[in-house]
């Protein structure tokens, strides 16, 4: 449970700013929205492999 203090005096928009950035800092939302759809382990590993190659490959290229 994310608890925010508000301080007496402070603007409420300051306060639904820490909240929110907090909020994200969980990474809840980003859970969800994979949980969505399932992928299968295969997939995953494919696209995680994909991904890896693509970044490799733009190292190599600043290296040169």
């Amino acid at each position: 449970m994310l608890i925010i203090p508000v301080k007496d005096g402070e603007n409420i928009d300051r306060a639904l700013k820490r909240f929110k950035r907090k909020f994200d800092r969980t990474g809840k939302m980003r859970e969800l929205r994979r949980r969505q759809q399932f992928t299968k382990p295969s997939v995953a590993k494919r696209a995680q492999r994909i991904k890896a190659e693509y970044i490799q490959h733009l190292r190599d290229e600043e290296n040169l």
